[in-house]
């Protein structure tokens, strides 16, 4: 795992991440000026500069924006970011504004549980949607003629990970955009585009905002043209953020680097607890050394995450292992400071084994979080 930005030349990841966005000080104004709520704004005259419609752009939208993209593409004036109501939103906006009928789309087929979703959709625009796993760089055998691929790395909820220098060079030879969905990773753990995506694509809802309280999705594009294509999906249909989430997320940023530190150092040590116990198969985390996907997360990410994944023997032992967790929220999401686990087979659509558990590392205290772990673990082993 490399080291954040110390030495480059550049802030590290905790002063950009504190200071991301923020606009010039101005006396007697707020550091982070509060949310600004306006359907409409005043318009005398032509119709120029950025504000004249709240679907179109909005002030606490710009700061935000701006403060993703310091993060996603930190020193580069080249990139646009773009936020939106959800993860799926922004999902939708790049796969949609991007394709039509008679192209075709490379999706992973073990990603996020809506993509599925999206593939009914395409298809029945006329889009061919392939679909490979994301270990192995497997994408690669299904790219000839396609116009987009979508990659997840780490995947969700399976966490393979895949050499996305490697799948986004054999994409452009082909003449594909490449799209990265970097949700798990949060631009503190991977940046796509400096790997050489054109798109970082992410859900806002998980890691990067971390209370569990805000919707928001985000596009980071390099490629001008392409991200005006989002832009005009993002107006035609209105997924647009409330400006009070905007607001919070914003303010959310500011504490990302720690909460990351934390979070991850956590799950590295869970992992390692885990690794210990015989009733835990299947266990899964990019940080662990003997991990199959450690070899390329460690060459492209900063940080591994989260998230860590196992299977326990059945879908009774990993629903009581649930149900005697005491720390621990049985919800579907990640991300958040409170730390949440789920048995992921009782959504269906995963290929996933019925007593497999995605795990959510939070901010409590790790002594605290691993002891009922444990105990969890041994009060149901009967």
């Amino acid at each position: 795992m490399n080291d954040a930005t110390r030495g480059t030349g550049g802030p590290s990841d905790g002063t950009r991440a504190v200071r991301a966005g923020l606009p010039e000080p101005v006396k007697h104004e707020p550091t982070l000026p509060g949310p600004v709520f306006a359907a409409h704004f005043h318009l005398p005259g032509d119709p120029t500069g950025p504000y004249t419609y709240g679907r179109d752009e909005n002030p606490t939208w710009t700061l935000l924006e701006r403060a993703v993209g310091e993060l996603e593409a930190p020193g580069r004036d080249d990139v646009e970011t773009l936020v939106f109501a959800s993860g799926m939103a922004a999902i939708s906006a790049v796969l949609f504004s991007q394709l039509r009928a008679g192209d075709a789309v490379v999706l992973p087929d073990d990603g996020y549980q809506a993509l599925p979703l999206a593939r009914a959709q395409l298809e029945a625009y006329g889009i061919e949607v392939r679909t490979a796993p994301t270990g192995g760089d497997a994408q690669l055998e299904v790219l000839d003629g396609a116009k987009l691929l979508w990659i997840e790395t780490p995947s969700n909820p399976g966490l393979d990970v895949c050499d996305v220098r490697r799948l986004a060079d054999a994409a452009h030879a082909r003449g594909a955009l490449v799209a990265v969905d970097n949700t798990l990773a949060t631009p503190l753990g991977q940046r796509p585009l400096e790997l050489g995506a054109d798109f970082a694509v992410a859900s806002g809802t998980k890691q990067l905002t971390g209370h569990g309280d805000v919707l928001l999705g985000y596009v980071t594009c390099r490629d001008a043209e392409a991200m005006a294509a989002v832009r005009r999906w993002r107006k035609i249909t209105g997924a647009i953020p409330g400006p009070m989430e905007a607001w919070l997320a914003h303010r959310s940023i500011a504490t990302l680097q720690l909460r990351v530190e934390r979070q991850n150092a956590t799950a590295m040590r869970l992992a390692e607890a885990l690794r210990e116990r015989t009733e835990v198969t299947g266990l899964r985390y990019p940080g662990l050394p003997d991990d199959p996907s450690h070899k390329i997360a460690s060459q492209q990410m900063r940080r591994y995450g989260c998230v860590v994944s196992f299977t326990l023997p059945s879908r009774e032992r990993a629903d009581s292992f649930l149900e005697a967790l005491r720390l621990v929220d049985d919800a579907t999401s990640f991300g958040g400071v409170r730390s949440t686990a789920e048995r992921r087979g009782r959504w269906g659509g995963d290929a996933v084994p019925e007593g497999f558990v995605r795990f959510s590392v939070g901010a409590e205290d790790p002594e605290d979080l691993i002891a009922d772990v444990l105990r969890a673990l041994d009060v149901t082993a009967g």
